[in-house]
């Protein structure tokens, strides 16, 4: 009987030691699945930083170069006006010469009658 209970309690014990190895290697298997997942998430991190970054700079780009064309547009637009306007004046001024050529005309009509 002494052999049983000692062959018995030598499977149990070999037994135990099998599992509790596998189970070591299972944790061990968690610990460095987590880590790797802990370095993905950081590079996913760092990558949509860079992502966040590029799209910043776009988008300052793209706001120097709108107020850029607004500055020419309004530029422009005052050329215009400022065109228009000697075109205006222009005009006023051959307007009013002739009005006071045709008077001196009339009045040396009518001297001269």
């Amino acid at each position: 009987m002494k052999k049983l209970l000692l062959s018995t309690a030598l499977l149990l014990v070999l037994s135990l030691s099998f599992t509790s190895c596998r189970d070591t290697k299972k944790a061990e298997d968690a610990v460095e699945a987590a880590a790797d997942a802990a370095e993905e998430a950081a590079e996913a991190a760092g990558d949509a930083v860079e992502a966040a970054a590029d799209a910043a700079g776009d988008a300052a780009d793209s706001a120097v170069e709108s107020a850029t064309e607004a500055v020419e547009g309004a530029v422009d637009a005052a050329g215009d006006a400022v065109d228009g306007a000697a075109k205006t004046a222009e005009d006023a001024v051959d307007a009013a010469a002739d009005a006071a050529k045709s008077k001196v005309d009339a009045i040396k009509k009518e001297a001269g009658h």
